[in-house]
């Protein structure tokens, strides 16, 4: 992994530029919504390893210039390498982490996925560190995803933060301020970099992020077409629009509205998203929702996997627990048994619900649950009823004709469940 030619300047150096005044000049430096993707994409950030005492490491890797001079970000590494377990002769499938509002680099998940066999990253979008990794007299990861945000200490030459000022309020003008384009191409750098270690196969790599993680993910996902596989938690695009909780925001921005709209919804960009995507949601989430997440992924032009659970919590933990994540990624990666697919649902004049699924695993449950209520979506109460499951399709009677919004979910022999893309407006239709 480690190669001192990659080692950033020391924090030294970098105070004695900025205090002079010293500009790092970047002429590939792009505008809103424009990102200099072959940089992002060919150039291997310089980096310092600070802590390697334990099996998660400590690393911080150079960030983008912010008005020309040069900033850190803080991440975790970890590997099987890491945790002294030998590395397979043809490398390592790495995965990218991406935390969402309030978050941090968390220790906890590269642990969880180094331990599945995983080279992983997370990094600090917010220009901060958190506290180092605690093990047990054993070795052991003491779990620890609820840091304290007090106990983050600011980098000194951190970039931005990430409230609603820097996310928002700070478009037009330069991109020296926009979090957006910051949180974006540090993903891509810390991508950069840990495809340059020994350890991982650059073919088989992967990015998943929670909430504002997802929703950087369906940025990058559309941008870096070095990842094979995507997995955004919550996050979406289409913020502008239905009932997310962002819509008020993005609405102050005013004229500057759109600008952001077209710079950095992800609505603007996943349309040139054509790797593999798993969808992860629920069917009353407040940040993402449902009506804007169908047309997300409706954009993408690659295969997508789909698991929207009824009432899916929203925090970190709930968006990195489900299993259906690492049997997703390990499908894509690592030659695994597949997920169940399955297909567009419809309704029969009889009434029937009916959607076709091809599974390598024994499926042993499937629901379709709706909701025929109005008003907010995260306020609405949703039912379920049960379906039938046939050799190649699924089939559910009783959906009540004013039901405006419905999906089926299968649950396997692993007890790894998935969902059907989202229905709206149950209307009968020929056949």
């Amino acid at each position: 992994m480690m190669n001192s030619s990659n080692w950033i300047l020391p924090t030294l150096v970098l105070g004695t530029l900025i205090a002079s005044g010293v500009v790092l000049a970047d002429e590939n430096q792009a505008g809103p919504g424009i990102w200099p993707l072959e940089r992002l994409k060919t150039d291997v950030p310089k980096y310092r390893v600070v802590d390697d005492s334990g099996p998660i490491h400590s690393l911080i890797y150079q960030g983008e210039p912010i008005s020309g001079k040069p900033t850190e970000v803080f991440a975790f590494y970890a590997s099987p390498r890491t945790l002294g377990i030998p590395v397979p002769s043809n490398g390592l499938p790495a995965v990218v982490l991406i935390h969402g509002g309030g978050g941090t680099a968390f220790s906890d998940w590269v642990w969880m996925w180094a331990k599945r066999g995983y080279a992983a990253i997370a990094m600090d979008l917010s220009g901060r560190r958190p506290p180092a990794p605690k093990y047990d007299n054993n070795g052991e990861k003491i779990r620890d995803h609820g840091h304290q945000r007090d106990l983050r200490k600011r980098l000194p030459f951190g970039g931005l933060d990430h409230t609603r000022v820097e996310k928002f309020d700070s478009i037009g003008g330069t991109v020296d301020d926009d979090w957006p384009y910051h949180a974006v191409a540090s993903v891509m750098r810390a991508h950069s970099l840990v495809l340059s270690f020994d350890e991982v196969d650059p073919k088989r790599t992967a990015v998943t992020g929670i909430s504002w993680g997802g929703y950087t993910t369906c940025l990058v996902a559309s941008l870096d077409d070095r990842f094979k596989a995507a997995v955004p938690v919550y996050g979406c695009g289409f913020l502008h629009q239905g009932e997310s909780v962002q819509k008020p925001a993005i609405d102050s921005l005013a004229e500057q509205r759109d600008a952001w709209v077209r710079a950095y919804d992800p609505g603007s960009h996943l349309a040139k998203c054509n790797t593999s995507i798993m969808w992860v949601n629920g069917t009353h989430d407040v940040h993402y929702v449902l009506d804007s997440y169908a047309k997300s992924y409706a954009l993408p032009t690659g295969p997508s996997t789909f698991r929207i659970e009824p009432r899916m919590g929203h925090s970190h933990p709930a968006g990195w627990n489900p299993k259906e994540i690492g049997i997703y990624l390990d499908s894509v990666l690592r030659d695994g048994v597949p997920l169940p697919a399955l297909g567009e649902m419809k309704m029969e004049p009889s009434g029937r619900v009916i959607a076709e699924y091809q599974s390598q695993t024994k499926l042993v449950k499937a629901e379709l649950h709706y909701t025929d209520e109005t008003g907010l979506r995260s306020q609405r109460k949703w039912r379920s009823i049960p379906v039938s499951i046939h050799s190649d399709y699924l089939a559910a009677v009783g959906l009540p004709a004013d039901a405006n919004t419905y999906l089926m979910t299968v649950v396997d022999e692993r007890g790894a469940m998935v969902s059907t893309q989202v229905g709206f407006q149950a209307t009968p239709t020929k056949k």
